[in-house]
């Protein structure tokens, strides 16, 4: 059954991705990454920005077919020669400080069968090319959401029993709820949610622990916590003190991983959709903080790749909680994309930290973010982990255990 109102449901949600999810402000440049197949939401995106006195849109179309037709036929030595207007347009963007908008709707599985070495070869010289845009993105010196777009395929694997129709609506339908769409008001509805989150960040600030002990029948592992860590949740906030949501939805609080302290295993509670590929049962293995040993039922052989791109991608960069009773825990669907799953279930992330986790981490160089224990990366890559049999302690510096979680729940 088509959804009720849909037109107006979808202008609602551009307008939450303007106001609340990058929070435009007048004169400002907006870059929007988004499928061809998603023109209805890109024009009223770009209509919203305008009225909210965007200078000018830049729209990034994507287009997953041609992707994947590059990938398998391309030169070796293009996949690892990106283009020098590329990597002006990212200095171009990062100079700017525009709003970057990435709308998600791609088939998890787009790069299925193509041979892991050739995405990974290109993933690592696009990272390598935009590195630019990519720091200012993890250092918060400009405004950046991402959200999602309900599209054929990708509809199809989280709804397989329905038709392509019914699946793209139904898939809709979880859109609109857990991005609070179906509310009178989204936007004061967000700013209520994000009050909730960031309560729960401002007591673990306070604490201040040492580490974190997670246990469960999959994992038994203690994360170290650097010195004047900082836990986030829900909106963020820009170089210039512009709020913003970067993720829609989003149920987590989260805060950055001590490279050198991560000792135990962790084992993968839901699908990962990486690099057009499903991996599922991941297990890692940690001693010193470096990853020691890897297993997966489905895409081995793309982790070990992932793992070697640079020196810390064997480490983990983000630590985040997250209610398993959450909304999008509770709709019990696997939804094949992170920025979903990530929000129904406790996540780490290997690779990157992002410096504004720890106390001046933005006015930090590398070489004292690296000192201060924060992992260093071209690559973050959120897996869930989280159960509800999970529990997670707060170790202080003097050894004491305070409980964090319970049952996969705040305790």
């Amino acid at each position: 059954m088509p959804i009720a109102n849909f037109s107006e449901k979808l202008a609602k949600y551009a307008n939450l991705i303007i106001k609340t999810g990058v929070n435009l402000q007048p004169g400002q440049t907006v870059v929007l990454y988004i499928s061809v197949t998603q023109q209805p939401l890109a024009h009223l995106i770009i209509k919203e920005a305008y009225a909210a006195g965007a200078s000018d849109v830049i729209v990034k179309w994507q287009d997953t077919f041609s992707t994947r037709q590059f990938l398998q036929h391309a030169a070796d030595a293009r996949l690892e020669n990106i283009p020098e207007y590329l990597v002006k347009e990212a200095d171009y963007i990062t100079a700017k400080k525009a709003a970057r908008i990435s709308v998600i709707s791609e088939d998890p599985d787009a790069f299925a069968g193509i041979d892991p070495q050739r995405i990974a070869k290109n993933q690592t010289a696009m990272g390598k090319a935009l590195n630019s845009v990519r720091k200012a993105t993890q250092n918060n010196d400009l405004t950046w959401t991402v959200v999602a777009a309900a599209d054929v395929a990708w509809a199809k694997k989280v709804f397989p029993a329905l038709t392509e129709q019914e699946a793209v609506e139904r898939l809709w339908e979880e859109i609109f709820k857990t991005c609070r769409i179906n509310e009178s008001d989204p936007i004061a509805t967000w700013h209520e949610h994000d009050q909730k989150l960031r309560a729960k960040a401002q007591w673990l600030n306070q604490e201040q622990f040492s580490a974190l002990h997670y246990t469960s029948a999959k994992t038994d592992l203690v994360i170290g916590l650097p010195k004047d860590h900082i836990w986030e949740g829900a909106g963020s906030y820009s170089a210039e003190n512009i709020e913003f949501m970067a993720n829609m939805p989003t149920e987590e609080v989260f805060t950055a991983a001590d490279k050198n302290r991560i000792n135990g295993y962790v084992t993968s509670t839901k699908p990962l959709s990486y690099a057009g590929n499903i991996l599922e049962e991941i297990k890692f293995e940690f001693k010193g903080g470096k990853v020691v040993d890897i297993s997966a039922k489905n895409g081995q052989t793309i982790l070990e790749h992932l793992i070697k791109t640079d020196d810390g991608a064997s480490s983990l960069g983000e630590v985040a909680l997250v209610s398993d009773p959450s909304p999008i825990s509770r709709s019990g669907i696997t939804f094949y994309n992170t920025l979903f799953d990530e929000n129904a279930s406790n996540h780490l992330a290997l690779g990157s930290a992002y410096p504004f986790s720890i106390k001046n981490g933005t006015n930090m160089t590398d070489e004292q973010l690296t000192q201060a224990g924060l992992n260093l990366s071209q690559v973050h890559v959120d897996f869930m982990m989280g159960s509800s049999d999970m529990n997670i302690d707060g170790i202080r510096a003097d050894g004491s255990r305070v409980p964090i979680f319970r049952n996969g729940d705040w305790a």
